[in-house]
């Protein structure tokens, strides 16, 4: 009797050899019967491949004469004896001869066999011993490794249920091996993206090409409050003949990796906040602009809503009394959210006065000048929110769940509080980010000190500067004339610009403009006292360039001051202008049916040099004839060519005809910008 694993073709050809489907066709397990004589009655082609011996050789030979050593016959044959007497199996590696002459060593399970007849046979099951040593040494090995390693791993079908999991992924997931057999991976997976976990692990069955260190983010049952993340690595598994046997998932917990890489990715966002406020907070000398420019920054990398009110007080440069328990006067400069919310209804809207009573916790920000963190809000902590019921009523509605408030802090004094809230965001505030908006609050406070005292400062020498100058233009004989003063924007100091129109005997008039390099208080008050010089030397009837000479002696004595000046006497009996100039623009004149012109006049050299000849030009002024006269804060800027500005001036003046005022407004219009760095004087005169 024998056992063929192959069989051949209808044409004859031989058969091809059946490719191993199993862990017995791996180990070439063989399979041999004895009858009770010993003899070989049945024997498979698996011993064919370990002994050597054909079935045509083996069949019907006595085992112990084929296949034992001499050396070896007496203990074999007790064995064989032992097995049939008793039915008692046996199993032990023992050394056998081969074919081709060499002894080796097979594991055997020997035991006995009746069949239906009584008859008593042997059956002898033998393996390479040394290939089942391997075997049973990788199996262990395999075993100890799944069962302690830290690394979740699972086995499934080809539909994707769970054969075995090991200790490792119990922990990962929280649920006992036994309660995953049977069950279908996505019953399972703490993934909100288990879709695409299955559909890469499907690729993987039908392409065998492994997927490695798949980044998966979620919340373990085991853990549900805080974010877990895991690699997860898939491989298909195959038996040695290629079938597909299921998939295997290797899940590794990288979850301290992941929070201190997301930590460090927090901290460079922070720092690049931090780098960003220190060139986009404080661009401008402008309180409220400096309060936009924080809000806009703190929405939305650090709140969701963020308002910065500053006190009263300090706004006004005022004393403020010491801090106690009662009310401050806050005065909200800015109001940011990150995403539309009914929160913005909750605050006051910028440029409002509001009073928070002492127990509001932005006012115990700015009493204590500390921060004041609120990291879960509660109902109870709403209303020391919000700054009345409605309020509290609508940052419950907007789902406020976490408050902040910094105080703005510059050079020891407390300017008002930084509002912070989170509504979108699930985080609540800790103490990085008491930390981080510190850092900006303070970046801020000393940006809002230096525009509210420069505001201050600025609005002191703009009233100054405006009191010195002519409120009316007086009745002037055979003149209209009209006027302009604009200070400098915000981000620039008032400057000692100045025009005048002074009636002299004999219904003359003088027409002067005049510029003190320079700015602040000190240059108003310079102008000042140059204008009343002016008006003195005017009043001595001397000619327009011994004017000047005498302003130069004066400008002399003025802590080297630098001025220029155009002095100018119109007289409506002969029509004649007699103008001289001290280093400043020239004058445009405007004559009826003609071009706008510039005035070629000798420049001079500017008050204050010294010792310097000024010369007077005459030129005439007819009915309808238009005189401008302007410092250079009208025409100059950085971006453009002095020549090209003196030529727009020019283009604007080509209808001489039209009112004054409106000639003034369309020059300041057309010419100043909202970034200029210097005031403007403005004087436009037309002869009647």
């Amino acid at each position: 009797m024998t056992a063929e694993s192959t069989q051949s073709d209808s044409a004859g050809h031989e058969p091809e050899a059946a490719r191993p489907t199993g862990l017995l066709d791996v180990l070439r397990v063989g399979a041999l019967v004895l009858d009770a004589d010993g003899r070989i009655v049945f024997w498979t082609p698996q011993a064919q491949e370990l002994i050597g011996y054909t079935a045509e050789e083996a069949l019907g030979k006595y085992a112990a004469r084929l296949i034992i050593h001499p050396d070896n016959l007496q203990a074999v044959t007790e064995l064989f004896a032992d097995v049939l007497e008793t039915g008692r199996s046996w199993a032990g590696a023992f050394p056998i001869r081969h074919k081709d002459g060499s002894t080796r060593l097979m594991e055997f399970r020997n035991m006995r066999l009746l069949d239906d007849h009584g008859d008593v046979y042997a059956l002898g099951i033998a393996a390479d011993h040394t290939l089942l040593q391997r075997v049973e040494t990788d199996l262990a090995l395999s075993e100890r490794l799944i069962n302690q390693s830290p690394i979740g791993l699972a086995l499934m079908d080809p539909d994707l249920r769970y054969l075995m999991v090991n200790p490792a992924l119990e922990r990962i997931d929280g649920i006992p091996a036994e309660d995953h057999v049977g069950r279908h991976l996505r019953e399972t997976l703490p993934f909100p993206d288990v879709d695409t976990v299955e559909s890469a692990l499907r690729q993987v069955l039908t392409t065998g090409t492994p997927l490695l260190d798949q980044y998966h983010v979620g919340r373990p049952p085991t853990d549900p409050d805080h974010e877990h993340a895991w690699s997860l690595s898939f491989y298909r598994l195959e038996d040695p003949g290629g079938r597909v046997l299921g998939a295997a998932t290797s899940v590794v917990d990288v979850t301290e990796r992941h929070r201190a890489a997301a930590e460090a990715d927090r901290a460079r966002r922070r720092l690049a906040l931090v780098a960003s406020a220190s060139t986009r907070v404080g661009t401008t000398l402008e309180v409220e602009q400096t309060a936009r420019e924080l809000a806009d920054i703190a929405a939305p990398e650090l709140a969701d809503v963020v308002a910065v009110d500053v006190l009263d007080s300090v706004l006004a440069c005022r004393p403020r009394r010491r801090p106690d328990n009662g009310p401050e006067f806050f005065r909200a400069l800015a109001l940011k959210a990150s995403h539309p919310t009914v929160a913005l209804r909750a605050a006051d809207p910028p440029g409002d006065l509001a009073t928070y009573d002492g127990d509001r916790l932005v006012t115990l920000c700015v009493h204590t000048g500390r921060p004041v963190l609120v990291r879960h809000v509660g109902e109870g902590d709403l209303p020391r929110i919000a700054r009345d019921a409605e309020g509290t009523a609508l940052l419950a509605q907007a789902g406020v769940h976490s408050y902040l408030a910094v105080p703005l802090i510059a050079h020891g004094e407390v300017l008002g509080a930084l509002d912070l809230k989170r509504t979108r965001n699930p985080l609540p505030f800790d103490e990085d980010d008491v930390v981080l908006a510190g850092e900006l609050a303070t970046r801020a406070a000393v940006a809002i000190d230096n525009a509210r005292w420069f505001q201050s400062v600025r609005n002191t020498a703009v009233t100054l500067q405006r009191s010195l100058l002519p409120e009316h233009p007086p009745h002037l004989t055979g003149l209209e004339v009209a006027s302009r003063y604009q200070p400098a924007q915000s981000t620039s100091e008032v400057g000692g610009d100045w025009y005048d129109m002074i009636p002299l005997a004999g219904d003359r008039t003088a027409l002067v403009v005049g510029d003190v390099m320079g700015n602040g208080i000190d240059a108003a008050a310079t102008m000042g006292r140059l204008r009343t010089a002016t008006c003195a030397y005017a009043d001595l009837d001397l000619d327009p360039g011994q004017v000047l000479q005498h302003l130069d002696k004066i400008t002399c004595d003025l802590e080297h001051y630098i001025v220029t000046c155009i002095y100018a006497v119109y007289d409506p009996r002969s029509r004649q202008c007699r103008i001289a100039n001290a280093g400043h623009m020239p004058p445009a004149l405007v004559r009826s049916g003609a071009a706008p012109e510039l005035l070629q006049l000798p420049s001079g050299a500017p008050l204050g040099v010294g010792g310097v000849a000024f010369e007077t030009t005459t030129v005439e002024l007819n009915p309808g004839d238009l005189l401008v006269l302007y410092t250079d804060g009208l025409v100059e800027t950085r971006l453009h060519a002095i020549d090209d500005r003196l030529n727009v001036l020019l283009d604007f003046l080509d209808e001489p005809d039209r009112p004054l005022e409106e000639i003034c407004d369309q020059l300041l219009y057309g010419l100043r910008n909202p970034d200029d760095h210097d005031d403007v004087a403005l004087l436009v005169a037309r002869a009647k």
